[in-house]
């Protein structure tokens, strides 16, 4: 009776509800002007369904007391003067082009993001799920101190069946142990199977846990950061999850073409760092308390130096999310766009870029530069998937080379500039990673490594069907309804 009394009341009220909904909307959060036209159509024409999709996924936390990380980074004891001068020590051990051309965009790294330039790293990039995951599972049975696994998505299934064990026998060896997933991402695990892992040792925390059963009001915003830290010698970052679709047995989505980088030197610190972050804030236990989760990462179990591993690479983990006051993974995309010369690859299985990513790719796609990108053939996404279509035909009517991946599903995340600079990680070109998503990537100043990201670009174009201007306009009226209704969601998509 009491319910229907509540329904009875909001279909008298509605227009009032709207009203107020709305003027919250225009005066009192500062969104894109987009996203805000967007949802007064969605109240207008979806009146009921919309007021409860506005609660669940239109609540702006930007200023809510409910993010506390950033407040956590302003207090790290890693001091401005002291990033400056590892920045200035580094930085004089880039290739002197290098330095040159995006000593700035190193700079603007580390005043928006905070982001330390590292140089002596070395990198192994994965580009099929099982080659990463049997690498990943060598570095956890050598593991002797700690081992700190965060992912987006994690499935009780054959992969993570494999991993578990591995976990578990370390654990009961002494290796601290931690976990630390998504709520809405590993929303289909078992709280059983989490249960059962705690009882073995290992400690486990979700970010924005579900409010009840599966229900998640902040559903809108999700940690999409996939780091592996083992012992501070050795760092994982990139695009696959833990199940089995990322082994390529889902006969939806068949062979999956992702890009992981499997990294050694001192830029797992700032991994580290990035892991400790968000694991203060779910966990509620301050790892920065214990200092030997930050020591050298080239230190052994007795603390002696280790050989001096092979390798001079540069670079500068990024991080963002709506927690932060900057755009950063955006901007650090953007300015490598800007600085392109001769040509831009681009793999994201999500393409809706915001007005300044897409006019920048289109001036130089006019400007004679070799702008290519590359999207997969399949959705896992509907309207994020015709989005994207609807979004790269910008491009492609800007003379930009187009292809749609045909060998399973292309999920890479990369942009490689002029063979000499490239960015990897978590984050897609789309409205959602820039402004939405907790993500993080590696931008590598390196030129061995962005050509090896290169030559796999280009080996992939082998499976690839081109989207020519003749073939884009002559698509059916059916896609193109599609894309135009997906491309008036995209500012919330």
């Amino acid at each position: 009776m009491q319910a229907v009394m509540v329904w009875d009341w909001m279909m008298e009220h509605l227009l009032y509800v709207n009203l107020a909904l709305s003027v919250m909307i225009v005066f009192f959060q500062r969104r894109d002007p987009k996203a805000v036209w967007t949802w007064l159509l969605i109240l207008y024409f979806v009146p009921v369904l919309g007021f409860f999709f506005y609660l669940i996924f239109a609540q702006d936390y930007h200023r809510s007391k409910m993010f506390r990380i950033k407040e956590v980074e302003d207090r790290l004891c890693v001091s401005d003067r002291r990033q400056e001068y590892f920045l200035k020590k580094n930085i004089r051990q880039l290739d002197k082009g290098l330095k040159e051309d995006y000593g700035d965009l190193v700079y603007y790294n580390l005043e928006q993001a905070g982001s330390v330039l590292t140089s002596d790293n070395q990198v192994d990039i994965f580009t099929d799920g099982q080659e990463k995951f049997a690498d990943l599972c060598r570095e956890l049975r050598q593991a002797r101190h700690f081992i700190h696994i965060q992912y987006y998505i994690i499935k009780n299934d054959e992969l993570f069946g494999e991993i578990a064990p591995v976990l578990e026998e370390r654990a009961q060896a002494g290796v601290q142990v931690r976990i630390l997933y998504d709520g809405m991402g590993s929303r289909l695990m078992p709280g059983w199977r989490w249960k059962e892992l705690r009882q073995a040792g290992i400690k486990t925390a979700c970010f924005f846990p579900p409010f009840w059963g599966r229900l998640n009001l902040r559903a809108n915003y999700r940690n999409h950061r996939k780091i592996v830290v083992i012992d501070g010698r050795t760092g994982y970052v990139g695009g696959f999850n833990i199940g089995r679709e990322y082994l390529g047995r889902s006969a939806r989505f068949g062979y999956w073409r992702d890009t992981h980088l499997k990294i050694q030197g001192d830029a797992v610190i700032s991994l580290q760092i990035r892991f400790a972050l968000d694991w203060n804030y779910a966990g509620k236990e301050n790892l920065f308390l214990d200092s030997s989760f930050f020591e050298n990462c080239r230190k052994g179990e007795e603390g002696r130096k280790l050989e001096k591993m092979p390798g001079q690479i540069g670079i500068q983990i990024i991080a963002s999310g709506p927690d932060s006051r900057w755009r950063q993974v955006r901007d650090n995309y953007l300015r490598l766009i800007h600085k392109a010369r001769h040509h831009i690859y681009i793999q994201t299985p999500y393409f809706i870029p915001d007005e300044a990513v897409l006019s920048a790719l289109r001036v130089a796609a006019g400007s004679g530069i070799d702008v290519r990108l590359m999207i997969p053939c399949k959705p896992d996404h509907l309207f994020v998937y015709w989005a994207t279509y609807s979004y790269m035909g910008e491009l492609v009517k800007a003379n930009a080379r187009c292809y749609v991946y045909e060998n399973g599903f292309l999920h890479a995340k990369g942009v490689m500039v002029d063979g000499r600079v490239s960015c990897c990680g978590t984050a897609n070109l789309d409205i959602r990673s820039f402004e939405l998503n907790f993500e993080v990537n590696a931008t590598i100043y390196d030129q061995e490594t962005t050509r090896r990201l290169e030559t796999a670009f280009l080996k992939d174009l082998e499976f690839c069907r081109e989207v020519t201007r003749e073939a884009y306009d002559q698509r059916g009226l059916w896609v193109r309804l599609k894309e135009q209704g997906s491309r008036l969601m995209s500012p919330l998509l």
